[in-house]
This record gives C-alpha cells, sequence and structure tokens, in this order.
C-alpha cells in the first residue's frame, strides 16, 4: 500500500506486516457524460415503469407540437412533467396552474439537460371527477359565450311536416320515438339520420349528423337524444362540437339524453329539454285528435262571432231605416234597380259582341288589301330603280372605257388632256383604261 498511500509513520507500530495484495487490481470504468445519463435512464424507466404521483399543477404550457409541458409540486419538491399529444387527446378536463393531480406515467430522463420527469399517460384531478371537471369547465365557458340565453330558445312549431331524428339505430330511444309518433300522429313524416351515441368519435358523429339533417327540405324541428347510461356513456353529448352544432342549427333542437336526472350540455344549449327521447316524441307533435277537437271548437266560436255580429247589423239596419232622413229608401233602390235592369237590355240590344266581330273581318280585309298594295308599289318602285340605273350606266364614263376609249391625265391626275398642244417632248402622261392605268412619256406630238 506504500506505494499508494504516505504512510504517518516510518514504522508500524503494530509491528505486523501487511500482507501483499493478491491478483492484478480491479480496472476502472470512466463513462462519459451521455453514456452515464443513458444508463442513469434505463435504470429509472426500468425501476419506475408505472408509478402514481400526487401534486400541484405548474408552469402548464400546451406547445405548438401538440404535446403539454408541466411542473408537478408540493411543499418542498418539484418534478417536470410531459405529456405527448397521443395520450392529451384522451383528456376530458383542461389542466391549469393551480390544479391538484394524480398523474400516472413513468420516470424517465430527458438526455440533453440530465433532468429526471414523469411521462405522463394519464392524468386526473384529485377529488373531483376528469369527466364532472371537464362538464364544469365546458359549461362555464359557453355560459359566457350566451349559448345557454333563454332568449335565444325558439318555441316548436305546432304542427310540424318534418321530424328530424339523430340518434342510434340500435338503441331503445328510437323505437320509443317511433312507438309514441305512430300513435299520437300517424301521419307524421320521420327523417333518422342515424350516428353512434357513445364511445370514441361519438361525438363528432352526431355534430355532423345534425349539421346534415337540418339541410332536409320542410325538417321542423329535430330531435337529439339516446337512452340512459352512466355519465361515460353519455359523454358525447357533453363534448363541444355536439353544442356548437346545436347552438348554429336553423330550426329548432329538443335534447332528450338519458333519464330525467341526467343533464348534459346538450340539454342546455338546446331549444327544450325533454326528460327522456318518449317525452321528447310527445312535445313535438300533439295528438291528432286534440288539434282536430281544437279547431272544431275555434270553428264553433267563428261560427257564434260571425252569427251575433250579424245580427247586431241587422238591428242597426232597422233602426237606421226607421228615421226620418232615410225613409223611402228603399223604394229609390228599387227604382234604381229598375233603371239598371234598362240600361242593361239596351246594352244587350246593341249585340256589341256582333259588332266587333264585323270591325274585326273589315280590319282584316284592309290589312290585306294594304299589304298588297305595298307590295305592288314596291315592285313599281324596283322596276324603276333598275330604268334609271340602267341609263346612269349607259351614261357613265366607265360605260365608255368599256367600249376601247381611253382618258389621258397630266403628270399629277389633277385635269385630263384634250389638246396635245399642252403638252411638250419628253413629258409624263397617265392614260386611264377600262382596266387599269399606266403611265407613258411623250415622244413625238401631232
Amino acid at each position: 500500500m506504500s506505494d499508494l498511500f504516505d504512510l504517518p509513520f516510518e514504522d508500524d507500530p503494530g509491528g505486523v506486516e501487511e500482507p501483499e495484495p493478491k491478483g492484478p487490481l480491479p480496472t476502472r470504468r470512466v463513462f462519459t457524460v451521455t453514456e452515464l445519463t443513458v444508463r442513469v435512464r434505463d435504470l429509472l424507466e426500468e425501476r419506475f415503469f408505472e408509478v402514481w404521483v400526487e401534486g400541484e399543477l405548474s408552469g402548464v404550457r400546451l406547445w405548438n407540437t401538440g404535446h403539454l409541458y408541466f411542473t408537478l409540486k408540493d411543499s418542498s419538491s418539484l418534478l417536470k412533467g410531459l405529456m405527448f399529444r397521443s395520450a392529451l387527446r384522451y383528456l376530458k378536463f383542461k389542466p391549469a396552474d393551480g390544479m391538484r393531480v394524480v398523474a400516472r406515467g413513468k420516470i424517465s430522463v430527458y438526455e440533453p439537460k440530465g433532468e429526471y420527469q414523469i411521462v405522463c399517460e394519464h392524468l386526473e384531478p384529485q377529488g373531483l371527477g376528469a369527466l364532472q371537471l371537464a362538464f364544469e369547465q365546458l359549461k362555464k365557458r359557453l355560459q359566457a359565450e350566451g349559448l345557454f340565453d333563454v332568449a335565444k330558445k325558439r318555441p316548436l312549431p305546432a304542427l310540424p311536416r318534418k321530424i328530424g331524428v339523430v340518434t342510434s339505430l340500435d338503441g331503445a330511444a328510437i323505437r320509443d320515438i317511433l312507438k309514441v309518433l305512430r300513435r299520437r300522429y300517424k301521419n307524421v313524416h320521420v327523417v333518422i339520420r342515424p350516428t353512434k351515441v357513445q364511445g370514441d368519435g361519438a361525438a363528432a358523429e352526431i355534430a355532423h349528423g345534425i349539421r346534415q339533417i337540418v339541410t332536409v327540405p320542410h325538417v321542423d324541428v329535430v330531435i337529439v337524444g339516446r337512452g340512459g347510461g352512466s355519465m361515460e356513456d353519455l359523454w358525447a353529448f357533453n363534448e363541444e362540437p355536439v353544442a356548437r352544432a346545436i347552438s348554429i342549427s336553423p330550426i329548432p333542437v329538443i335534447s332528450a339524453v338519458g333519464h330525467e336526472s341526467d343533464v348534459t350540455i346538450a340539454d342546455l344549449v338546446a331549444d327544450l329539454r325533454a326528460p327522456t327521447p318518449s317525452a321528447a316524441a310527445e312535445l313535438v307533435v300533439a295528438r291528432k285528435d286534440d288539434f282536430s277537437h281544437r279547431i272544431n271548437r275555434l270553428h264553433e266560436r267563428l261560427v257564434s262571432c260571425a252569427y251575433a255580429r250579424v245580427q247586431r247589423l241587422s238591428r242597426r239596419v232597422h233602426e237606421l231605416s226607421g228615421r226620418r232622413a232615410l225613409a223611402g229608401y228603399t223604394t229609390r233602390v228599387a227604382m234604381t234597380q229598375r233603371r239598371v235592369d234598362e240600361l242593361t237590355r239596351r246594352l244587350e240590344a246593341c249585340e256589341l259582341g256582333r259588332r266587333l266581330a264585323k270591325n274585326r273581318t273589315a280590319l282584316v280585309a284592309m290589312d290585306a288589301k294594304l299589304h298588297r298594295l305595298v307590295a305592288a308599289r314596291a315592285q313599281r318602285s324596283g322596276a324603276r330603280l333598275s330604268a334609271m340605273a340602267g341609263r346612269l350606266d349607259t351614261l357613265s364614263p366607265l360605260a365608255v372605257l368599256a367600249r376601247g376609249y381611253a382618258v389621258c391625265w397630266n403628270e399629277d391626275r389633277t385635269r385630263a388632256i384634250r389638246d396635245a398642244a399642252v403638252l411638250s417632248r419628253g413629258d409624263t402622261v397617265h392614260v386611264t383604261l377600262s382596266r387599269g392605268s399606266i403611265a407613258a412619256k411623250v415622244s413625238d406630238i401631232e
């Protein structure tokens, strides 16, 4: 050992000689930082493959990559956390700073910084359930936007022509709805848009079904719902896409989800909430017999009111006829009627129909005659025009040129040459023929 350490004394006080080491000394293992970090990461992931950690959320950030970063803390420690978007999309509530949660995941190491963290696969609020918390969060946000305002609720039509139903074909809800509708109003027209009502993708299907069914012509009201179940079974009707689709529907929507004790976001947004699908069918159509009885009662009231009004007006006429100023008005009315009858007979004697037919025949004859005169005049004018054109063609200088004559012009073609004395030898002249023209020089003058 003297080759490794300096002894504090030259002689061993015990007088015992230290034995020599047997075999070779152990070889040192030197790690790089990355190698050591990877070893630590592998050990942590193997040892803490699945752990549950309770703490308070802090520094919650959702990055543009879709991953959620946060810190779990208690009174004395911090733990970095990460939740990938593949797991985040199944989260029913929105994590926020200060929220007490329980996280499930595995412990790992972020190698670039050498930090250990929990890669979270599940997150739930402590105390309050995740679904209930998500319900309260969405309810508060939509209420702030005014989607629950009573002023926006629309009344149902008195007797709808078509009723749209968005639900599952396999559930009891559609059977209950059709049973009630057949009993209360057999002639009603029902349009069904089948859709999932629970499980992954159900909310998107329900929202799409609502947007589709409101485009069907003459659909006056829509029933959206399903039968009873647990909160998880009914959760599709607590999703934001369903609430948005109901709020923008151009026609009234009745929400009929679960039983009377079940309240969903769809119930709060819809124009009317029905405690059950059967109740929704009863609300959407009045009993046909009740509707017919109401019409009969209104008809009887109308007849009674009309009869009473006629009686009042009749009594008024008798009262007025007894006044002095109106005495003898019946005689004057009778004489006026007689005058009308006489004028009618005179008018019939005029036989206006026959006179009109005669005038119509005369007009047709005059129209034919006018057409003949116009055609003859046009023919004569055409012949005259042809004759004058022939005479004009005969007198035209072009006709003279066509017979072999020519016109001789001076050099700039400003005047015709009629006397050879005005020209000199070497002058340029232009000669116009029947077809074309030529330029020539004067070589001799006679």
